[in-house]
Protein backbone atom coordinates (compact mmCIF):
# COMPACT_ATOMS: atom_id res chain seq x y z
CA UNK A 1 0.00 0.00 0.00
CA UNK A 2 1.28 3.46 -0.91
CA UNK A 3 2.07 5.53 2.18
CA UNK A 4 2.61 9.25 2.65
CA UNK A 5 3.37 11.90 5.26
CA UNK A 6 1.23 14.98 5.93
CA UNK A 7 3.76 17.54 7.09
CA UNK A 8 1.23 20.15 8.21
CA UNK A 9 -2.20 19.54 9.73
CA UNK A 10 -3.89 21.37 12.60
CA UNK A 11 -5.62 18.28 13.97
CA UNK A 12 -5.65 19.85 17.42
CA UNK A 13 -8.06 22.53 16.23
CA UNK A 14 -11.63 22.89 17.44
CA UNK A 15 -12.87 21.93 13.98
CA UNK A 16 -11.95 18.34 14.87
CA UNK A 17 -13.29 18.27 18.43
CA UNK A 18 -16.29 16.12 17.56
CA UNK A 19 -14.51 13.43 15.52
CA UNK A 20 -10.75 13.79 15.93
CA UNK A 21 -10.18 10.07 16.48
CA UNK A 22 -12.21 9.25 13.36
CA UNK A 23 -10.18 11.74 11.33
CA UNK A 24 -6.95 10.13 12.52
CA UNK A 25 -8.32 6.66 11.75
CA UNK A 26 -9.33 7.72 8.22
CA UNK A 27 -5.86 9.09 7.63
CA UNK A 28 -4.28 5.79 8.63
CA UNK A 29 -6.70 3.87 6.41
CA UNK A 30 -5.83 6.11 3.45
CA UNK A 31 -2.12 5.35 3.84
CA UNK A 32 -0.96 8.25 5.96
CA UNK A 33 1.95 7.15 8.14
CA UNK A 34 2.66 10.41 9.98
CA UNK A 35 0.99 13.73 10.62
CA UNK A 36 3.08 16.71 11.72
CA UNK A 37 1.10 19.13 13.90
CA UNK A 38 2.11 22.82 13.98
CA UNK A 39 1.26 25.18 16.82
CA UNK A 40 0.13 28.79 16.57
CA UNK A 41 0.66 30.04 20.15
CA UNK A 42 1.46 28.92 23.70
CA UNK A 43 -1.94 27.33 24.33
CA UNK A 44 -1.85 25.27 21.15
CA UNK A 45 1.79 24.33 21.73
CA UNK A 46 0.89 22.77 25.06
CA UNK A 47 -2.26 21.15 23.65
CA UNK A 48 -0.37 19.63 20.73
CA UNK A 49 2.30 18.11 22.96
CA UNK A 50 -0.43 16.37 24.96
CA UNK A 51 -2.29 15.20 21.85
CA UNK A 52 0.83 13.74 20.26
CA UNK A 53 1.55 11.76 23.42
CA UNK A 54 -1.73 9.96 22.79
CA UNK A 55 -0.66 8.94 19.26
CA UNK A 56 3.05 8.14 19.46
CA UNK A 57 4.92 7.59 16.21
CA UNK A 58 1.96 8.93 14.22
CA UNK A 59 1.36 12.51 15.42
CA UNK A 60 4.48 14.66 15.80
CA UNK A 61 4.41 18.03 17.60
CA UNK A 62 5.77 21.46 16.76
CA UNK A 63 5.80 24.53 18.99
CA UNK A 64 5.92 28.17 18.00
CA UNK A 65 4.18 31.53 17.67
CA UNK A 66 2.33 32.12 14.40
CA UNK A 67 2.78 35.64 12.96
CA UNK A 68 -0.97 36.32 13.05
CA UNK A 69 -0.91 35.56 16.77
CA UNK A 70 1.83 38.10 17.50
CA UNK A 71 0.37 40.74 19.80
CA UNK A 72 1.61 43.05 22.53
CA UNK A 73 2.33 40.03 24.75
CA UNK A 74 4.57 38.32 22.18
CA UNK A 75 7.68 38.36 24.37
CA UNK A 76 5.92 36.64 27.29
CA UNK A 77 4.43 34.06 24.93
CA UNK A 78 7.81 33.29 23.41
CA UNK A 79 9.43 32.92 26.82
CA UNK A 80 6.88 30.28 27.80
CA UNK A 81 7.04 28.51 24.43
CA UNK A 82 10.81 28.37 24.58
CA UNK A 83 10.53 26.52 27.90
CA UNK A 84 8.85 23.68 25.98
CA UNK A 85 11.94 23.15 23.83
CA UNK A 86 14.69 20.72 24.77
CA UNK A 87 17.95 22.39 25.63
CA UNK A 88 20.63 22.06 22.95
CA UNK A 89 22.83 20.04 25.34
CA UNK A 90 20.13 17.40 25.90
CA UNK A 91 18.86 16.95 22.35
CA UNK A 92 18.37 13.29 21.50
CA UNK A 93 19.41 12.27 17.95
CA UNK A 94 16.26 10.10 17.89
CA UNK A 95 13.69 12.22 19.73
CA UNK A 96 10.51 10.79 21.22
CA UNK A 97 7.08 11.83 20.03
CA UNK A 98 6.71 13.83 23.24
CA UNK A 99 9.49 16.16 22.09
CA UNK A 100 8.92 18.95 19.55
CA UNK A 101 10.33 17.93 16.16
CA UNK A 102 10.24 21.46 14.76
CA UNK A 103 9.65 25.13 15.47
CA UNK A 104 6.46 26.21 13.82
CA UNK A 105 4.27 27.57 12.55
CA UNK A 106 6.34 30.77 12.48
CA UNK A 107 7.10 33.52 10.03
CA UNK A 108 5.63 36.78 8.73
CA UNK A 109 2.14 37.71 7.56
CA UNK A 110 1.27 41.19 6.30
CA UNK A 111 -1.79 40.10 4.32
CA UNK A 112 -4.41 41.60 6.63
CA UNK A 113 -2.47 44.18 8.61
CA UNK A 114 0.95 45.60 9.38
CA UNK A 115 -0.12 46.75 12.84
CA UNK A 116 2.40 44.46 14.53
CA UNK A 117 4.98 44.49 11.72
CA UNK A 118 7.97 45.18 13.94
CA UNK A 119 6.80 42.73 16.58
CA UNK A 120 6.39 40.02 13.92
CA UNK A 121 9.93 40.65 12.71
CA UNK A 122 11.31 40.46 16.25
CA UNK A 123 9.35 37.29 17.08
CA UNK A 124 10.44 35.57 13.88
CA UNK A 125 14.05 36.62 14.50
CA UNK A 126 13.98 35.07 17.96
CA UNK A 127 12.49 31.81 16.68
CA UNK A 128 15.11 31.65 13.94
CA UNK A 129 17.69 31.83 16.71
CA UNK A 130 15.96 28.92 18.48
CA UNK A 131 16.27 26.84 15.34
CA UNK A 132 19.95 27.64 15.00
CA UNK A 133 20.59 26.80 18.66
CA UNK A 134 18.52 23.62 18.94
CA UNK A 135 19.01 22.35 15.36
CA UNK A 136 15.25 21.91 15.12
CA UNK A 137 13.89 22.63 11.63
CA UNK A 138 11.41 25.38 10.88
CA UNK A 139 7.85 25.34 9.56
CA UNK A 140 7.59 28.78 7.96
CA UNK A 141 4.42 30.70 7.12
CA UNK A 142 4.75 33.73 4.84
CA UNK A 143 2.13 35.93 3.20
CA UNK A 144 2.89 39.24 1.50
CA UNK A 145 6.29 39.34 3.23
CA UNK A 146 8.75 37.24 1.24
CA UNK A 147 11.29 40.04 0.83
CA UNK A 148 11.33 40.75 4.56
CA UNK A 149 11.42 37.04 5.40
CA UNK A 150 14.33 36.27 3.10
CA UNK A 151 16.30 39.27 4.31
CA UNK A 152 15.92 38.18 7.92
CA UNK A 153 16.74 34.53 7.20
CA UNK A 154 19.96 35.51 5.43
CA UNK A 155 21.40 36.52 8.81
CA UNK A 156 21.16 32.92 10.01
CA UNK A 157 21.56 31.07 6.72
CA UNK A 158 24.70 29.17 7.69
CA UNK A 159 23.25 28.08 11.03
CA UNK A 160 19.71 27.02 10.12
CA UNK A 161 19.22 23.23 9.89
CA UNK A 162 16.43 23.47 7.32
CA UNK A 163 12.68 23.30 7.15
CA UNK A 164 9.61 23.91 5.02
CA UNK A 165 8.21 26.98 3.35
CA UNK A 166 4.61 26.07 4.08
CA UNK A 167 1.79 26.46 1.54
CA UNK A 168 3.89 27.61 -1.40
CA UNK A 169 1.75 29.25 -4.09
CA UNK A 170 4.29 31.49 -5.82
CA UNK A 171 5.95 31.71 -9.22
CA UNK A 172 9.23 30.31 -10.48
CA UNK A 173 11.20 33.37 -9.33
CA UNK A 174 9.85 33.16 -5.80
CA UNK A 175 10.53 29.42 -5.73
CA UNK A 176 14.11 29.94 -6.87
CA UNK A 177 14.71 32.54 -4.18
CA UNK A 178 13.40 30.28 -1.44
CA UNK A 179 15.27 27.20 -2.63
CA UNK A 180 18.55 29.09 -2.40
CA UNK A 181 18.24 28.04 1.22
CA UNK A 182 19.63 24.62 0.43
CA UNK A 183 18.19 22.74 3.41
CA UNK A 184 14.66 24.02 2.87
CA UNK A 185 11.82 22.66 0.73
CA UNK A 186 8.38 23.77 -0.40
CA UNK A 187 5.17 22.51 1.19
CA UNK A 188 2.55 21.62 -1.42
CA UNK A 189 -1.11 21.19 -0.55
CA UNK A 190 -4.61 21.50 -1.93
CA UNK A 191 -3.96 24.69 -3.89
CA UNK A 192 -1.96 22.57 -6.35
CA UNK A 193 -5.22 20.88 -7.43
CA UNK A 194 -7.26 24.08 -7.91
CA UNK A 195 -8.39 24.81 -11.47
CA UNK A 196 -6.81 28.27 -11.59
CA UNK A 197 -3.53 27.25 -9.94
CA UNK A 198 -0.38 27.84 -11.97
CA UNK A 199 1.63 25.43 -9.81
CA UNK A 200 1.16 22.33 -12.07
CA UNK A 201 3.02 24.24 -14.79
CA UNK A 202 5.55 26.11 -12.63
CA UNK A 203 6.79 23.37 -10.31
CA UNK A 204 7.70 20.57 -12.75
CA UNK A 205 9.57 23.06 -14.94
CA UNK A 206 11.54 24.70 -12.13
CA UNK A 207 11.49 22.64 -8.91
CA UNK A 208 12.78 19.06 -8.52
CA UNK A 209 10.37 16.66 -6.87
CA UNK A 210 13.03 16.14 -4.20
CA UNK A 211 12.46 19.72 -3.00
CA UNK A 212 8.78 19.19 -2.17
CA UNK A 213 6.85 17.76 0.77
CA UNK A 214 3.12 17.06 1.06
CA UNK A 215 0.77 18.90 3.39
CA UNK A 216 -2.90 19.61 3.96
CA UNK A 217 -3.03 22.62 6.30
CA UNK A 218 -6.15 20.83 7.57
CA UNK A 219 -8.85 21.89 8.23
CA UNK A 220 -8.21 24.50 5.52
CA UNK A 221 -7.83 24.38 1.70
CA UNK A 222 -9.13 20.93 0.87
CA UNK A 223 -7.99 19.67 -2.54
CA UNK A 224 -10.23 19.03 -5.52
CA UNK A 225 -12.59 17.07 -5.50
CA UNK A 226 -13.08 17.78 -1.77
CA UNK A 227 -12.78 21.55 -2.12
CA UNK A 228 -15.21 23.42 0.10
CA UNK A 229 -15.23 20.68 2.72
CA UNK A 230 -13.24 20.51 5.93
CA UNK A 231 -9.79 19.30 4.94
CA UNK A 232 -8.15 16.28 6.57
CA UNK A 233 -5.04 14.17 6.13
CA UNK A 234 -6.85 11.39 4.24
CA UNK A 235 -7.23 13.82 1.33
CA UNK A 236 -3.49 14.00 0.61
CA UNK A 237 -3.99 11.22 -1.92
CA UNK A 238 -5.70 13.73 -4.25
CA UNK A 239 -2.61 15.94 -4.11
CA UNK A 240 -0.39 12.96 -4.87
CA UNK A 241 -2.48 12.09 -7.93
CA UNK A 242 -2.22 15.62 -9.33
CA UNK A 243 1.52 15.87 -8.62
CA UNK A 244 2.13 12.54 -10.37
CA UNK A 245 0.30 13.80 -13.45
CA UNK A 246 2.20 17.10 -13.48
CA UNK A 247 5.65 15.52 -12.96
CA UNK A 248 4.84 12.57 -15.24
CA UNK A 249 5.82 9.98 -12.64
CA UNK A 250 3.92 7.34 -10.72
CA UNK A 251 1.97 8.15 -7.57
CA UNK A 252 4.28 5.77 -5.72
CA UNK A 253 7.31 7.82 -6.78
CA UNK A 254 5.69 11.02 -5.54
CA UNK A 255 4.90 9.42 -2.18
CA UNK A 256 8.29 7.76 -1.75
CA UNK A 257 10.25 10.87 -2.75
CA UNK A 258 8.31 13.25 -0.54
CA UNK A 259 8.43 10.78 2.36
CA UNK A 260 12.20 10.58 2.12
CA UNK A 261 12.47 14.36 2.08
CA UNK A 262 10.17 14.78 5.07
CA UNK A 263 12.09 12.19 7.08
CA UNK A 264 15.37 13.87 6.23
CA UNK A 265 14.20 17.29 7.39
CA UNK A 266 12.17 16.21 10.41
CA UNK A 267 14.41 14.06 12.56
CA UNK A 268 12.64 11.18 14.23
CA UNK A 269 9.66 10.99 11.86
CA UNK A 270 9.07 7.53 10.46
CA UNK A 271 7.45 7.35 7.05
CA UNK A 272 7.07 3.59 6.80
Amino acid sequence: MMTYIDTHAHVDGEEFNDDREDVIARARQAGCRAILVPAIDLTSSRRILQLCQQHPHFLYPMVGLHPEEVRADWQAQLADIKALLPSPSTLDPSPSTQTPIAIGEVGLDYYWSREFENEQLAAFDEQLQWSAETRLPLMIHCRKAQNEMVRLMRRYERDLPGGVFHCFTGNEHEAAELLQFSNFVLGIGGVFTFKKSHLPEVLPAHVPLTRLVLETDAPYMAPVPMRGKRNESAYVRHIITRLAEAYDVSEEEVAQTTNATACRIFRGVKGE
